[in-house]
């Protein structure tokens, strides 16, 4: 093994490794002072890395023995695990100084979440990916209770830790069962021993590995029946962490499942198609109707994510080219949806508390015109309307679904959109016709406004930049299909 070009290879990744634990000796050596400063400056780590994403030659490169794969479809991935935790830390920054939650360790375990979850989605191996996604869940299980005087963030963490250590548990023994089955871990030697299976009597043993595999997957993205913690999680952990949570983690999980299903698997496409069918619709229905009678809004976003997880897995149960575009694309409108609301909740402050009520929003038109637009953009968005982003996420979905002939699933999809379009609506309306309660707390922070302003400023124009992001997208995805 040639150490210097494998490291050359990961440059983005080594970066981060390097940055990361030159600043937490810093914030060791200083204390909780230098939390502003090393937050900063894990936000210049983390766009550094991004630039070195970006300057990635196109071409499919492995490194240390197989275990680590550099392509286009990695680095899209890449870019947007690091977009939304670039603009988690901002969004923290100012919430961490008015909840006292001035912890240096905060952005060190971003960096650390953020390395994990690049570990995952350039894994070729199942080693590898079982590494990156236990780097990535030991820092947020933290990251969770990073909010020490809190019952609730306490809870939160210890939900997630039990449940994502079950999932890590189911995950290795999918991994060992298939290693006895096949004789090998690399992705590439998986690809080459299953396509001589057919007939063999093996097919059951590995099957039934890659079903616990899924499995242990399903839960990273929160989809049915692998979602109870979702909930709890989300209402529990800091709000920001809760914005981490919702994009982050599944869009790495996400890039990871189909990059394991593709191109090892792509064998087994009928076997594993029948189960991620199940899994979509089952989170569509559920992200439709259990988000109906929530009151907390961060317990709503969670249903909905559960939702929106179910319509991304549409485009891999299409297991084609342009249905892995369209999950591409699903992504990053996910991305720039979630963060704005997000950014929203943190504005919902009064007298100097959060408020999570979604009827606290009753009214907000007459008190703040402007959070009231920016929360119907985003309302309207995730509902699908159009022009809006979220609309062209799923109409490539279900474009995509009809092309595969899933008529089945699209028309489900479709009936699920209907019914969660309810909730979102239901908050414009309350926004805009119900008596109005007290203002919140102004100023909101310039780093939410900010934030909020430019989240759905993408989200309204969209439509202007969806044509590079298509042709990233598509040249992503014809990346995983050209081997």
């Amino acid at each position: 093994m040639n150490l210097i070009p494998d490291l050359i290879t990961a440059i983005p990744e080594v970066t981060i490794v390097v940055l990361t634990l030159l600043l937490l000796l810093y914030g060791a050596f200083i204390g909780n002072k230098s939390t502003g400063t090393v937050s900063w400056l894990s936000i210049i780590a983390m766009c550094l890395a991004a630039i070195l994403v970006i300057s990635t030659p196109a071409e499919r490169v492995t490194a240390f023995n197989q275990l680590f794969i550099v392509d286009e479809f990695a680095n899209y991935a890449k870019l947007l695990i690091i977009i939304s935790a670039v603009l988690t830390i901002i969004l923290a920054m100012p919430y961490n100084k008015r909840e006292n939650i001035l912890h240096f360790e905060y952005p060190i375990l971003i960096l650390f979440a953020v390395l994990g979850m690049m570990m995952m989605v350039s894994a070729n191996d199942l080693i590898s990916l079982y590494l990156g996604i236990e780097l990535q869940s030991l820092s947020l299980y933290i990251l969770a209770t990073i909010r020490r005087d809190s019952v609730k963030s306490a809870e939160a963490g210890l939900k997630y830790f039990v449940l994502g250590a079950l999932s890590s548990g189911i995950l290795l023994y999918g991994m060992s069962m298939v290693y006895g089955f096949s004789g090998s871990t690399s992705f590439d030697n998986l690809s080459i021993v299953f396509e001589n299976y057919s007939g063999n009597n093996s097919n059951i043993g590995v099957i039934v590995g890659l079903v616990f595999i899924m499995a242990g997957l399903a839960f990273k993205v929160s989809a049915v029946p692998f979602h109870m913690w979702t909930p709890d999680v989300y209402e529990g952990a800091p709000t920001p962490i809760t914005a981490f949570f919702a994009i982050a983690p599944k869009v790495a999980a996400m890039i990871l499942l189909i990059r394991i299903l593709i191109q090892p698997f792509g064998e087994f496409f009928d076997q594993w198609q029948q189960i991620i069918w199940f899994i979509s619709a089952a989170s569509m229905i559920l992200g439709a109707f259990a988000a109906i009678n929530q009151k907390n809004i961060k317990r709503l976003m969670a249903y909905s994510s559960i939702g929106h997880m179910g319509f991304i897995l549409v485009g891999l149960v299409a297991g084609n080219e342009s249905g892995t575009q369209a999950v591409l694309l699903y992504l990053t409108v996910y991305l720039f949806m979630n963060i704005g609301t997000f950014a929203c909740i943190l504005a919902m402050r009064r007298q100097d508390r959060m408020v999570e009520d979604i009827d606290q929003l009753a009214g907000l038109s007459r008190t703040n015109p402007i959070m009231a637009i920016c929360i119907t953009v985003f309302m309207f968005s995730m509902a699908g309307i159009p022009p809006l982003a979220g609309f062209f996420g799923k109409y490539f979905i279900f474009k995509a679904a009809i092309e595969a002939n899933l008529y089945t699933l699209t028309v489900l999809g479709l009936l699920a959109s209907v019914v969660s379009a309810y909730y979102y609506l239901r908050i414009v309306k309350l926004i805009y016709f119900d008596d109005a309660l007290d203002s919140f707390d102004l100023p909101v922070g310039k780093e939410i406004s900010i934030i909020t302003i430019g989240m759905s400023i993408v989200v309204v124009f969209f439509i202007f930049i969806i044509w590079p992001i298509l042709n990233t997208t598509a040249i992503a995805a014809a990346t995983l299909f050209a081997i």
